[in-house]
């Protein structure tokens, strides 16, 4: 048998190799480039975040510093949740019930609040408070099962935020920024650290299942803004099937459906070479990429029917009065643990009785949605902490703004919107439990100790998260923006 020699072209005395030590060399190269095709699309190769966001943008990236928290769930209480109802207990409230605010703080104008004809005098709260926990947190009677954790939340109790409007103030919760177009914390995440699915979206939002609409603002609640489009929430459809297209169209298969998406893809990365300014399409292909993952990983994630009874109980999920809530806090619990990056769960719709925006009889309202969301939201608390996930995942509870502490006139008393202060809470994470953090003012008015920003509120979300909100920017129009603009202090008090 012949030993045919191949030489190395090129050289004036070529090395002559046989068929074999020729493809023990060059296979071995082969190799290596396939391992470095592998390890890029995880993210692994690469030494700089940008390279590997141009290779799989949702690869997972190691943060600035060493994280507390991987993972988010914010409950998001649309319309406003009243401090002084909930959390922030004020005995100055039932001793000087009725009388002018004017008394405690002559700054106070008619329109701080929507309603400038309605303002009436201070008000206690209808609900009864007491002592909670082992850090014996004053807790309204609204909370019977939250009441149980209080032991793992620090309370914020000092925020204030920009805007008395939905709106923008759910803008600026979200966003940083009162006008809409800017990114969401959300995007920011999972643009500063990826996801560890590939399989699911990065970020899932869900709203009111019980057909009371969505926040004000809608979907630019959840958008990517200026950040590739890629990093946008997904949002669960409320009813129906949560995502559209999650099924194969009738006689289409899996093998058929790859085939068709392959083509789409070499059609679009053909464009993108030539159009290489259309950052819009990378975030497109991969979004198709992403749809045909979901069809095999998406309906055993959502499908509940695997949780035992024990755990559909914990949840009130056989409580009509919050079963739909319960539902989005267990999807939200095997979202986590598969490795999506940022859930966020809209309890309430619109404006007024539809969400926490107690304008009118605000005992009747918030006694409604505490009570769809009180058993649920322990349940996932008391879930994660026994699944050992709590303290990786950072649970945070808070709306746009808070209430004034004076009564709105009606046929039943409620609150008109509080821009100057606010409670918010977090658990899990990396916080420490059973502390709080900042003071309002004796009647709940304003933010008077220890005053935290919608900025210092972010700020330390991402620094639990081991991103330094200073260097997580993105160049837009000759700019480097963060979530934080120019501002933001991270409250290391609550951090364990």
């Amino acid at each position: 048998m012949s030993r045919r020699r191949i030489g190395c072209v090129g050289y004036e005395n070529p090395t002559l190799w046989t068929r074999r030590e020729w493809l023990a060399r060059a296979g071995g190269g082969l190799g290596i480039i396939a391992l470095a095709h592998l390890l890029r699309c995880e993210g692994l190769l690469a030494q700089g975040a940008e390279l590997d966001r141009s290779v799989n943008p949702m690869a997972p990236r190691p943060p600035h510093f060493r994280a507390r928290a991987t993972r988010v769930i914010w409950i998001f209480i649309n319309g406003g949740p009243s401090h002084v109802d909930t959390w922030d207990y004020k005995p100055a409230l039932e001793k000087w019930d009725g009388k002018s605010i004017k008394l405690f703080d002559p700054s106070f104008k008619d329109t701080t609040g929507f309603f400038r004809n309605q303002v009436g005098g201070l008000m206690k709260s209808p609900f009864k408070f007491r002592p909670r926990g082992q850090c014996g947190k004053m807790v309204s009677e609204i909370f019977p099962y939250l009441g149980e954790h209080v032991d793992k939340m620090a309370f914020i109790h000092s925020g204030y935020t920009e805007s008395n409007n939905h709106s923008p103030a759910l803008f600026m919760m979200n966003t940083g920024f009162t006008r809409m177009g800017f990114p969401c914390v959300g995007s920011w995440v999972v643009y500063g650290l990826g996801t560890e699915s590939q399989s699911l979206p990065a970020f899932i939002v869900m709203s009111d299942p019980k057909g009371r609409g969505l926040p004000k603002g809608h979907a630019a609640n959840w958008s990517a803004g200026f950040l590739p489009g890629i990093y946008q929430g997904t949002h669960l459809k409320p009813k129906g099937d949560p995502i559209d297209n999650l099924r194969l169209g009738r006689g289409l298969t899996l093998a058929g459906q790859r085939r068709q998406l392959d083509l789409l893809k070499e059609l679009n990365e053909s464009f993108a070479r030539r159009y290489e300014a259309e950052s819009d399409l990378t975030a497109r292909v991969e979004s198709f990429e992403l749809a045909f993952r979901m069809q095999m990983a998406a309906p055993e994630a959502l499908d509940l029917s695997q949780e035992p009874a024990y755990i559909h109980r914990l949840y009130g999920m056989d409580n009509p009065k919050c079963a739909h809530f319960a539902r989005q806090c267990l999807i939200a619990r095997r979202l986590v643990e598969r490795g999506v990056r940022f859930v966020q769960i809209y309890s309430g719709g619109m404006e007024n009785q539809r969400s926490w925006d107690g304008h009118q009889d605000i005992k009747g309202n918030h006694a409604q949605f505490a009570g769809e969301t009180d058993q649920p939201v322990a349940g996932l608390l008391a879930d994660l902490a026994q699944r050992g996930l709590l303290d990786e995942t950072l649970v945070i509870w808070g709306g746009e703004f808070g209430r004034l502490p004076v009564a709105q006139t009606g046929k039943k008393p409620g609150r008109d919107h509080n821009p100057h202060c606010f409670t918010f809470w977090l658990a899990g994470g990396g916080v420490k439990g059973g502390v709080s953090y900042g003071e309002s003012d004796e009647v709940g008015f304003k933010a008077a100790v220890n005053r935290v920003s919608v900025h210092d509120l972010h700020a330390t979300i991402l620094y639990l998260l081991g991103l330094d909100h200073e260097r997580l920017t993105y160049r837009y129009q000759g700019r480097d923006f963060r979530l934080t603009d120019v501002a933001g202090r991270v409250i290391h008090e609550i951090i364990a």
